[in-house]
């Protein structure tokens, strides 16, 4: 696909086939997402990768009972690396770097994934502490988004529409 065409195509998927997608794509796509650029080239992003049904349904019920996530094959969580940002950049590495980081890696992540022909969804909206519970992650570390990924139930032709850009757009000042 043509990088146009990816862009264009990239939307949330929330319904899934049960079909697996096998661990190597997965893989391969965390490998393009690990390409992101970083603040200071620190790469303080964390993914955890989760297949277990049982955590993914906890994980689910977290995410304000989003049950669609349970349908997808595999389960990203991916986080800030906090701890390791603010060594080099203080508060504002902890505030602000560490959580753009791991952002331009989860949109490559979206950008690899329909450029795959999978689906995938970009979910913020979950408990933090619970999420950290069922997942044991560390103080330093934040997760950010949960992405579910799997094969989509059906590929629609387009996304929600989007504002003209001269509705976003301003020169020299806001």
């Amino acid at each position: 696909m043509d990088f146009e065409k990816v862009v264009k195509n990239r939307f949330s998927i929330r319904s899934f086939k049960e079909d697996k997608v096998s661990d190597q794509i997965i893989i391969g796509l965390l490998n393009l997402a690990i390409r992101a650029p970083s603040a200071g080239n620190i790469q303080s992003w964390e993914f955890i990768i989760i297949k277990n049904r049982e955590t993914i349904e906890k994980l689910a019920k977290a995410a304000l009972n989003q049950m669609f996530i349970t349908q997808c094959s595999h389960l990203i969580v991916a986080c800030a690396n906090q701890e390791l940002s603010s060594k080099i950049y203080g508060k504002r590495g902890w505030d602000l770097y560490s959580i753009q980081d791991v952002s331009a890696a989860i949109m490559i992540l979206l950008l690899g994934i329909t450029n795959a022909e999978l689906g995938a969804c970009w979910v913020g909206a979950f408990n933090e502490n619970e999420v950290r519970k069922i997942l044991k992650i560390p103080d330093g570390i934040k997760p950010v988004a949960l992405i579910p990924i799997g094969i989509p139930t059906g590929i629609e032709k387009s996304g929600p529409t989007r504002k003209k850009l001269e509705m976003k757009l301003h020169f020299e000042t806001y």
